[in-house]
């Protein structure tokens, strides 16, 4: 019983968070599937109220039965966006954001093979390692989780770290009776260049860097990560795991520094979300250069917790109350060369929920936030550029899943 929960738990991080797919093809080798959903919200946030996309998705996947027990698949998903542009868009990472025309982006989309015994090996963009420790946390549909660092550098898909979905993602998975775990390696190289506004200097920070002026140019490599799972009961699932990159970063003075991206952290969950009855989880995590604040900055540590408690009648009603803060205290901005500011960043608030599950594929929800963030600062800009994506707000929507 506890393998067959294992082996489901392992197959929803590893194909997650599609949640169900429809079978539209199979024949004595290859199978095909469907999946992902449609959910459309109406919000009222930040003295707005609009009808907004709940991050709706599609994908499909791909199974073909190999000799000796293999098989190799794959899966493409694309995020869409039905609704056209407007003025706010929110998306499920919790990112208010000027979006474009396009009715597609992408996702998901990796290949790999796999073997009852031997485990099984994926490569492409896919769900980062880390994902495993903290995602039982991240089933609110309007306002999930974003402290336990999935979602870095203010709230994007984590691709950057490959703790959320990684780009050029290699990952092996496999079990061993209670105990799963996974290993990756991100494998990508990223250039980018910073620069402080400065008198009479431009902001183009790559233009700086060549003529010599003050600016900064980093290079961002390879990244690896890890984690277990242990099905403890046929209830209780505990996890841990890390994350860990390295940031080179050159000076137009010839100054070189390195900086270690690094995240760990562990995780308890108590039941299921879908499932009758009471549902409990938690996770903390410490980390280290590994996000930015809601300027952009890097933040040089903090901790993150997050937890979700709920409950589902069997009438369908599912009330749940979530809690997350990711606290970086005060003089948590490295600025070479210069005093650190004391700006304080700690991202807090409170989700209550109550959703009815009509059946499993069809929900209508509300969700309503309260904000308890603390972004103080000596320069009151800051301040209030800093709050402007954390807000109240309450959102009433229908997610229709394939």
């Amino acid at each position: 019983m506890k393998y067959n929960l294992l082996a489901t738990a392992l197959a929803a991080v590893i194909f997650a968070p599609s949640v169900a797919a429809v079978e539209i093809y199979k024949d004595d080798k290859n199978t095909v599937e469907i999946g992902g959903f449609m959910d459309a919200r109406v919000i009222n946030t930040q003295a707005a109220t609009e009808v907004v996309n709940g991050a709706s998705r599609i994908n499909l996947g791909f199974t073909r039965e190999m000799s000796d027990g293999w098989k190799a698949f794959t899966k493409l998903e694309w995020g869409v966006n039905p609704f056209g542009n407007s003025e706010i868009v929110y998306s499920s990472e919790s990112n208010f954001e000027s979006k474009s025309g396009d009715f597609l982006n992408n996702r998901l989309g990796y290949v790999g093979i796999g073997h009852d015994t031997y485990g099984t090996l994926s490569i492409g963009k896919q769900w980062g390692a880390w994902y495993d420790v903290v995602y039982n946390t991240n089933y609110g549909f309007v306002w999930d989780g974003n402290a336990a660092g999935v979602y870095t550098y203010n709230k994007a898909d984590g691709a950057i770290n490959g703790t959320g979905r990684g780009d050029k993602v290699v990952q092996y998975r496999n079990n061993f009776g209670d105990v799963s775990f996974a290993l990756q390696a991100q494998l990508k190289h990223d250039i980018f260049y910073t620069c402080e506004e400065a008198q009479d200097l431009g902001t183009d920070c790559e233009e700086r860097w060549k003529a010599n002026e003050e600016s900064q140019e980093v290079h961002y490599d390879y990244t690896y990560g890890g984690s277990i799972t242990y099905l403890a009961t046929d209830k209780l699932t505990l996890t841990t795991g890390v994350n860990r990159g390295e940031f080179e970063v050159a000076f137009n003075t010839g100054e070189m520094i390195t900086a270690t991206d690094l995240i760990y952290g562990v995780g308890a969950t108590w039941g299921g979300f879908d499932s009758e009855g009471f549902y409990a989880a938690a996770n903390f995590n410490k980390n280290e250069n590994h996000d930015t604040d809601n300027l952009g900055r890097l933040i040089k540590d903090s901790y993150g917790i997050e937890s979700l408690f709920s409950y589902k009648f069997d009438n369908g009603l599912r009330p749940f109350i979530s809690y997350n803060v990711l606290d970086a205290g005060s003089d948590y901005v490295i600025q070479p060369n210069s005093a650190d500011p004391n700006d304080v960043f700690k991202r807090q608030f409170i989700v209550a929920g109550l959703h009815y599950v009509w059946d499993v594929n069809t929900v209508l929800y509300v969700e309503a936030r309260k904000d308890y963030s603390d972004f103080t600062s000596d320069d009151k800009d800051i301040e209030a550029k800093m709050s402007l994506s954390e807000d109240d707000g309450v959102a009433v929507g229908i997610r229709y899943t394939l």
